[in-house]
């Protein structure tokens, strides 16, 4: 049996769509390979967990439960191994990532190298922010299952707020608006299921009228939900003003400081709350490597997802430039549905280069696009089929529900909608797991001053 050192090693850097498929089709694809030590497989990522972006909405609308959007690493992908930890520099030249171990921060651990036979860059993305005055202080973006738990609790406690200061207007009018800039998917799902939730919350605060909540969607450009097209774009713009939440179309967010909202038109106003879904960019360790970049910090990447130039690289998903072969653009959207299956071709070409097959190059016609807007309510392009309220919601969640890994999750899943109805949601703030040792300190003689 071949050793660890003679195996081959394969590093996978990043444990979200891309990283974590692209392993389980290598788990799957080299079965005997692994078994016999002749491959190793190893994913880093900070994280224990992969996150399916798709279903945060409904996760911080209190519909799904957050452990079950997320897929354990260890769990799926048992025949690798995982390491927990932050890449800090990819060093292609000298073939090793430098990682800074889980933990490190606190104990001192050193950083440690990790080398590789084969490499497949899967950092994703992070939110695109820009030097907005008071941003980086009051906002919050919308990637991740902490993110959507802060803000499930974060909206709870704005109303819980307005609530307790019945007399003052200027308390309660901060706190009954919501402000989110940015209309593609994230934000408005977001925004839909998030107004929902608040909404159907306020039949337990008999002091607050769901008319005196302001909810606002911010667009810097023309249009909402460019990807379901102009149409279903308009008629979910028109959906959203019925229900009463303001869509501002080609306006910007000029500042924000101390929670004060001042839009590009001229408007002012006080929000508890501020959410940014204005675009991704390129995960910035993509930035400290010796791998080639085009002008938006993307890797360059071939048709059959390998680094351009350079042997046992591989790179897919939001932080590659991945040529589009359909012929609807350039270059591939950065979406869950090019990112699954980039995944797998990705996987299947790692195991021809190791077999000394031919690799194939990834092709995949853009199919449409599904979104919720809240509970009941959705708009769809698929095909050229467009829907829009409840078959819209149910193909949306039907869609997702396929897409999500392992049978265990999807059952999870299917029994949290069951649940759903016949009972209503739960409509209760846990803020103070933003604090989780306050009582204690309190105990202990100590203060804090929140």
């Amino acid at each position: 049996m071949p050793s660890e050192s003679t195996a081959k090693h394969i590093v996978i850097v990043g444990g979200g769509y891309v990283g974590m498929y692209t392993a389980l089709r290598l788990q799957r694809k080299l079965r005997t390979e692994l078994r016999r030590g002749e491959v190793a497989v190893t994913v880093i990522d900070p994280q224990s967990y992969m996150t399916y972006q798709p279903f945060l909405p409904e996760a911080a609308a209190g519909n799904l439960e957050p452990r079950h959007v997320v897929a354990p690493l260890r769990r799926v992908l048992s025949r690798c191994r995982v390491l927990n930890g932050f890449v800090t520099r990819i060093d292609h030249a000298s073939r090793r990532v430098t990682v800074r171990p889980a933990g490190a921060d606190s104990t001192g651990v050193p950083e440690r190298e990790v080398g590789y036979d084969m490499l497949v860059v899967a950092l994703g993305s992070v939110s695109r922010t820009l030097p907005i005055p008071g941003l980086a202080d009051c906002g919050i973006g919308f990637k991740t299952v902490e993110e959507a738990i802060f803000l499930r609790n974060h909206v709870l406690h704005q109303l819980d707020i307005a609530a307790s200061n019945p007399e003052n207007e200027e308390v309660r009018r901060r706190a009954l608006t919501f402000v989110f800039v940015g209309a593609g998917f994230a934000g408005i799902e977001a925004l839909g299921e998030l107004e929902d939730m608040a909404r159907d919350a306020c039949r337990w605060y008999p002091e607050i009228d769901a008319a005196e909540m302001r909810w606002m969607m911010v667009e810097a450009t023309g249009r909402i939900l460019p990807e379901v097209g102009p149409e279903m774009g308009r008629w979910t713009a028109e959906a959203l003003r019925r229900r009463g939440i303001e869509v501002r179309l080609e306006t910007l967010l000029k500042s924000a400081e101390k929670r004060h909202i001042v839009l590009s038109d001229g408007e002012e106003f006080d929000a508890g709350t501020l959410v940014w879904t204005a675009g991704v960019k390129p995960h910035p360790i993509v930035g400290e490597s010796d791998l080639p970049l085009d002008d938006k910090g993307r890797i360059k990447t071939t048709a059959d997802l390998t680094v351009e130039g350079l042997e046992g690289v591989y790179a897919a998903g939001d932080n590659a430039a991945v040529p589009d072969l359909s012929g609807t653009g350039e270059f591939t959207a950065p979406n869950a549905q090019h990112a699954v299956r980039q995944a797998r071709r990705l996987g299947d070409n790692i195991v021809a280069d190791l077999r000394g097959k031919p690799r194939k190059p990834y092709v995949h016609a853009y199919v449409g696009s599904v979104a919720g807007l809240g509970l009941h309510k959705g708009v769809a392009n698929v095909y050229g089929i467009k829907l829009r309220g409840l078959p819209a919601w149910f193909m949306h969640r039907t869609y997702h529900l396929s897409r999500m890994p392992t049978a265990n999750r999807k059952f999870r899943i299917t029994v949290d909608w069951t649940l759903a109805l016949f009972f209503r949601r739960e409509i209760v703030s846990l803020g103070e797991l933003e604090w989780p040792r306050q009582e204690f300190e309190l105990a202990a003689g100590r203060s804090r001053d929140i």
